[in-house]
């Protein structure tokens, strides 16, 4: 597995070891002993999986307080997207930033999204799987949400009118949404 950084600390990129030859390809999405030589511990406990009919569909942005904070494990079995991680750490030096990665079937890669950021994504292409681990379990009570197009943040997203669901459009700003890590 190649790890690589992103401008915000914590914030990673992971590139499985792909084996192709002519009948398509082998890999191991997830290996806990090399991801703990690569100083990722993390026990993850439940797998989310969406699928997406079309392109444009934003989801996001979502996270989940203090005790139920979620790290995640991203990566798209089918298709693509456009991969967004926000820092809303209250005393991180990046808070309020973020980072937008191309995650597809195709390049296999995967991202690392820490406990403190928001995170979502849009698809790049129709009929999207996206599959991503969490290490905390769903809590209803503790999920929250930032506005998908806050102008604080100003995320350049791959669609100016994206398909949203009726939750994700009501999000707050950044800067009223209720946040502690």
């Amino acid at each position: 597995m190649k790890l690589t950084s992103t401008v915000i600390a914590g914030l990673l990129i992971i590139e499985p070891e792909v084996h192709e030859d002519h009948r398509g390809f082998f890999m191991e999405s997830y290996h806990a002993g090399k991801l703990a030589e690569l100083g990722i511990t993390t026990t993850f406990v439940q797998d989310n999986h969406s699928l997406s009919e079309e392109v444009g569909v934003l989801r996001g942005l979502h996270y989940q307080l203090h005790p139920h904070a979620q790290t995640k494990l991203v990566r798209v079995i089918s298709g693509a997207i456009y991969d967004v991680a926000v820092d809303i750490r209250p005393d991180s030096p990046t808070f309020g930033k973020w980072v937008g990665v191309t995650l597809s079937a195709a390049n296999k890669r995967q991202l690392l999204v820490p406990q403190g950021f928001a995170h979502g994504f849009c698809t790049l292409e129709p009929r999207t799987q996206v599959l991503y681990k969490v290490d905390a379990y769903y809590s209803p009570q503790h999920e929250r949400g930032i506005l998908w197009n806050d102008p604080a943040i100003g995320i350049t997203w791959p669609t100016t009118s994206p398909i949203l669901s009726q939750k994700d459009e009501k999000h707050p700003l950044l800067k009223v949404a209720e946040i502690h890590f």
